[in-house]
């Protein structure tokens, strides 16, 4: 009997569902973090009898044949990218991104990797760091004796410092774009790494063509919806319970053959 081991592939494929939906409501306030999809596709399927094969020798032909499915798999884990909206933090160093782009951070091994999260600070030395400390590229130094930070839409670093009125450029913040952002691969702490199927980065200044701008004092919340997440919850589990179900019914008529084959 089939019906137990594709309702069994139903329930793995709804367990690896709630895990996606537990990790997206678990995230919910987590900066720049982008919710994930599951999405299934089914297995093969046993051809009992082949469509398009031939019934007759006068050249007539199965019209639509037996073929039956063995169950379900997870074909993919998306990530949705969805704009999450901004909230106000009133601190000069935080970072938002309105629309297409990524901050450019160096990783101790010297790799880039990539994050929509801009809550950044200042190293000892005055760079422009992550909260892990790693380094904004291009790389941006803050004077000592800078009394105020500007960070414009188009990413221009300007700061004022004691005995000049005009403000002084230090730095130009730029954005890496990619083709397909949902082909990152994501290593945790908010950071990404450029894979085959994202495509290599296109560097851009925020305001261009393509390109979203920056906004300073914000930070981009979750595009977690948790009114979505908890609807998509319970349907995952109903899915599971009509899953465990069939294999209950399943294991009765087995049961009930077990019987009639003893009598």
């Amino acid at each position: 009997m089939r019906a137990m081991s594709i309702a069994a592939t139903g329930m793995l494929a709804q367990q690896t569902n709630v895990e996606v939906i537990s990790n997206n409501i678990a995230n919910m306030n987590t900066t720049g973090f982008k919710r994930q999809r599951a999405e299934f596709q089914d297995l093969l399927y046993q051809n009992i009898e082949r469509i398009g094969a031939a019934s007759s020798d006068s050249g007539t032909v199965v019209p639509s044949g037996i073929q039956i499915g063995v169950g379900v798999k997870t074909g993919a884990v998306y990530r949705v990218n969805e704009q999450g909206n901004l909230i106000q933090t009133e601190n000069q160093f935080d970072l938002a991104i309105q629309g297409k782009g990524y901050f450019r951070v160096l990783l101790p091994t010297g790799e880039e990797a990539y994050t929509r999260a801009g809550a950044f600070a200042l190293s000892p030395e005055g760079q422009l760091v992550t909260q892990d400390g790693f380094v904004v590229q291009p790389a941006i130094s803050i004077p000592r004796e800078a009394i105020d930070v500007s960070i414009s839409e188009t990413g221009l670093v300007q700061v004022r410092v004691p005995g000049l009125t005009a403000p002084q450029t230090v730095g130009q913040i730029e954005l890496a774009t990619f083709f397909n952002d949902s082909g990152l691969e994501g290593t945790g702490d908010n950071l990404f790494l450029e894979s085959n199927a994202s495509g290599a980065p296109s560097l851009g200044t925020p305001g261009s063509v393509g390109v979203g701008t920056v906004v300073q004092g914000f930070l981009e919340t979750s595009n977690v919806n948790a009114v979505a997440e908890i609807t998509n919850l319970i349907t995952a589990q109903r899915a599971y319970e009509m899953n465990s179900k069939v294999i209950s019914t399943a294991d009765e008529m087995l049961s009930m053959t077990s019987r009639i084959a003893k009598g």
